[in-house]
């Protein structure tokens, strides 16, 4: 069964609109039909955390918190959530938030742009978390930018609420919540306005009969890089087909050498799992980006974009993953390194999906990864690398290196590693090596970084994986 309404929790009302634009974010939706105008616009683009909401799930019978960026989510994603504003924060007898009376007590408020964001962000961090540390209050608030620089009294607020118990009006009304979760049947979504058609179907079978109709259509996962198309680049998007209801693409399998996630899997789910094979992917994770970011975001939608910024890719590379392709034929298991052919450019053929990604995992080998940018938090490379070493009576047995940001595609250093293979583990070895990089890349000048800053980094941050590696040492540059 299809449908072309959208369903999802509002006021403690199921709200449904019939055949939305599917181009239309839910930030103007919100401001401009709804008119909440406290969730903000900043920067369009996922980055300033102004226009934060939280969208809530059903799952397992409980309801799970996730703070998006509203600026870049297209407003059919909303069917079977709960939309909550943050006018929605203050109780019926109009007390505010604990969340809102913490930001009042500690003066977290300045010019208050940011402020409803922030509120946002905090309200999930504490419906989420039954107790807090500086490492949860960082990263649930590094999404989220105070142009007034006032971070320290918004950090002492969100310290305060460890001390709160969990007793607001959403736990209150939670069991009506849940019934009205239970009431909406998710169906096929096939939506038409105007000259835009906007597809979710619930199967993969459902998925390929949409992409033999429409092989140009785009693929939305998490959206945070397609959606700035409409809303940085002023295009419309005429064909959608989003796969955030497909179940069987939500998945991990944590095998005995092998990790397989759905393309459907959420990069915040990905990461509590790669954090115990490979701490260095998830620090990398933690600064691709938001907390908002990564609710949504997902492994396979960074590799489908091909962005040859894309933080995950490089150290994919450097780990030989692979990647499984669906399509109308059958399934196909390809290396990541046949993957990128040019400049935003793949493999992938019109009516093919990303079906899901494996990782090898090496119990011997030692894996190191960094980043380089302008900002340390949520912000885009200039040089992303990664490497992963497998020694053996101090000799390089065998080594994969892989650069972001150093080409039109993110790829190996083939000659680099050729030189370093079967050599003694030495730094005389990685300083001959590091030429070779010459002949591997030729980098761009562009906004973010010069061909020879770039190219210098490379060098420097190959050196620093061999003395990280020597002296069994992580290297901070300050």
């Amino acid at each position: 069964m299809t449908s072309n309404i959208i369903e999802f929790i509002f006021n403690n009302k199921i709200f449904k609109i019939t055949n939305p634009d599917p181009n239309e974010t839910i930030l103007n939706f919100v401001r401009l039909k709804l008119k909440k105008t406290g969730t903000k616009e900043g920067c369009a683009e996922g980055g300033c955390g102004a226009c934060t909401i939280v969208l809530g799930e059903l799952v397992k019978n409980n309801i799970k918190y996730k703070a998006i960026n509203a600026c870049i989510a297209f407003l059919p994603i909303l069917n079977g959530k709960q939309l909550i504003l943050v006018e929605d924060l203050i109780s019926s007898d109009g007390k505010l938030h604990p969340v809102q009376n913490a930001m009042v007590k500690f003066h977290g408020s300045q010019c208050g742009f940011c402020t409803p964001g922030f509120v946002m962000s905090m309200f999930a961090m504490y419906k989420n978390n039954k107790s807090l540390n500086d490492e949860i209050i960082n990263d649930s608030l590094s999404g989220n930018l105070c142009r007034c620089t006032g971070y320290r009294p918004i950090i002492d607020a969100a310290r305060s609420l460890n001390k709160i118990i969990d007793d607001d009006e959403f736990v209150k009304f939670k069991k009506k919540t849940i019934k009205l979760f239970k009431k909406i049947k998710i169906k096929n979504l096939e939506i038409k306005k105007e000259n835009k058609k906007y597809f979710a179907p619930n199967t993969i079978l459902e998925l390929k009969k949409i992409l033999k109709k429409y092989p140009d259509a785009k693929l939305l996962s998490g959206g945070t890089d397609l959606s700035l198309e409409v809303t940085k680049s002023r295009k419309e998007i005429k064909k959608i087909i989003s796969l955030n209801s497909i179940k069987e693409l939500d998945f991990i399998n944590n095998k005995k050498n092998e990790i397989e996630i759905g393309a459907g899997t959420s990069l915040i789910e990905f990461e509590k799992l790669i954090k115990k094979h490979y701490p260095d992917f998830n620090s990398i994770l933690k600064r691709y980006g938001s907390l908002q970011i990564r609710n949504v975001g997902t492994i396979a939608g960074n590799i489908a974009t091909a962005s040859p910024i894309g933080d995950t890719l490089p150290l994919l590379l450097s780990l030989d993953a692979k990647i499984i392709l669906d399509g109308a034929k059958s399934r196909e298991l390809i290396s990541l390194n046949e993957f990128f052919i040019s400049y935003r450019k793949t493999m992938l053929k019109k009516g093919q999906f990303i079906y899901s990604v494996k990782i090898p995992i090496y119990k011997k080998n030692i894996f190191k990864a960094y980043k380089i940018s302008k900002r340390f938090d949520d912000d885009i490379s200039s040089v992303c690398g990664s490497f992963n070493i497998e020694i053996d009576k101090n000799r390089i047995k065998k080594i994969k290196i892989a650069y972001g940001g150093m080409s039109e595609i993110p790829k190996r250093a083939k000659k680099t590693e050729k030189t370093l293979i079967n050599s003694i583990f030495s730094e005389k070895i990685f300083v001959k090596a590091i030429k070779n990089l010459e002949i591997d890349y030729k980098p761009i000048d562009d906004m973010r970084a010069s061909k020879s800053y770039r190219m210098e980094i490379a060098k420097n941050l190959l050196l620093k994986c061999f003395l990280e590696v020597k002296n069994n040492k992580t290297l901070r540059v300050n």
